[in-house]
């Protein structure tokens, strides 16, 4: 029997869309992510991107810092022993994608750990097919897989991670561990004026590391970071390596001169922050649904969730190469919900 509808991912997106589908007696199936070593490698584990961050402090609903306690309580302890204890303001990123999967859970969504690998979207069900080779019907599905960050494949990045590297400044720049010190951002694109502009709200220098002797990014960014007295460029430069330590984190940045390579300098800085884009995760789709320029699953119609095949509906990261936020992306998941919901009433399957 086909599922009424089926969740792809395991992201805000995914569990907004799950709470939303439950409560509509829709009996949702989320697949949620397997727990393998490529997965982990690309940071595409169970509970998405969020699960990689520490401190979320631009989530609405989260001001107090007595959360541990009520985690003790909402959480399966099996669950919440992995999780560090609570510390400060706001909510960490586990903590907050383990709450929506909770949330889900008590509204009796059904979770399969798994990654889908193959889907025929031709045919109606719709049918999925899974690593482990499940094959799950679906009359409705979301796809909320989201976008995974692009670093440049150092040891040192993977080593610092949440001590100092990160991947978007609007999510981590605040923290208090950013403010009043020197911090690296690396690309030349827009996405990277953009970090390093938004960095100089709290940061007291940013260097701005670049391969080329000129930026990528449309003149008016590119103008724009080069006028701002607190980014400083360095030009025709690579990372060697992110400098620190297991008890402050990043510490500084190993840059080596593209032209000759024994010209090396070492950057003091806090944190670093790669700007080199996101890739979405849409290879499993195999091509079936459209997406855009950038290879994000292209919405067909403004303001609603559908793609190019009817019954699909995409949310949060998979969908959106501009915002990439934890709020919109739930947002987005609640949308696509809503969509799912309306279209399988019109269609006649209750």
């Amino acid at each position: 029997m086909a599922e009424h509808v089926v969740i792809i991912g395991s992201g805000p997106a995914g569990w907004a869309s799950a709470i939303y589908t439950a409560r509509a007696t829709l009996h949702p199936l989320v697949i949620e992510g397997a727990l393998t070593e490529e997965n982990r490698m690309q940071g595409t584990l169970p509970l998405g991107q969020l699960a990689l961050t520490t401190e979320v402090e631009n989530y609405p609903g989260f001001p107090v810092a007595n959360l541990g306690q009520y985690l003790d309580n909402a959480i399966d302890k099996e669950r919440r022993q992995y999780m560090a204890d609570h510390r400060g303001h706001g909510v960490s990123g586990p903590e907050l994608m383990e709450l929506m999967r909770q949330q889900a859970l008590n509204f009796g969504t059904r979770i399969l750990t798994d990654d889908v690998v193959k889907v025929d979207f031709s045919k109606h069900p719709f049918q999925l097919t899974t690593l482990e080779g499940k094959v799950i019907e679906a009359l409705a599905v979301i796809v909320a897989t989201g976008a995974r960050a692009n670093y440049l494949g150092l040891p040192s990045e993977d080593r610092f991670k949440n001590q100092g590297v990160s991947a978007c400044a609007v999510c981590d720049g605040a923290l208090p561990r950013f403010r009043n010190k020197p911090v690296v951002v690396i690309g030349g694109g827009d996405s990277a004026m953009e970090e390093a502009g938004y960095l100089t709200k709290f940061a007291s220098k940013v260097y701005l590391v670049h391969r080329r002797d000129k930026f990528r990014a449309s003149k008016i960014m590119a103008d724009r970071a080069l006028a701002n007295p607190k980014i400083e460029p360095k030009w025709n430069s690579v990372v060697d390596e992110v400098l620190g330590n297991d008890k402050t984190g990043v510490t500084g940045v190993r840059i080596r001169h593209v032209d000759d390579p024994s010209r090396v300098e070492e950057l003091e800085a806090t944190g670093y922050f790669c700007a080199i884009g996101h890739t979405p995760n849409t290879d499993f789709l195999g091509g079936q649904l459209t997406l855009n320029e950038k290879g994000y699953i292209l919405w067909t119609t403004p303001q609603r969730t559908y793609t190019n095949v009817e019954g699909v509906f995409a949310a949060g990261d998979v969908a959106d190469d501009y915002y990439r936020q934890a709020i919109t992306a739930a947002g987005s998941g609640c949308m696509a919900a809503l969509d799912a919901e309306r279209w399988l009433a019109a269609k006649g399957f209750e």
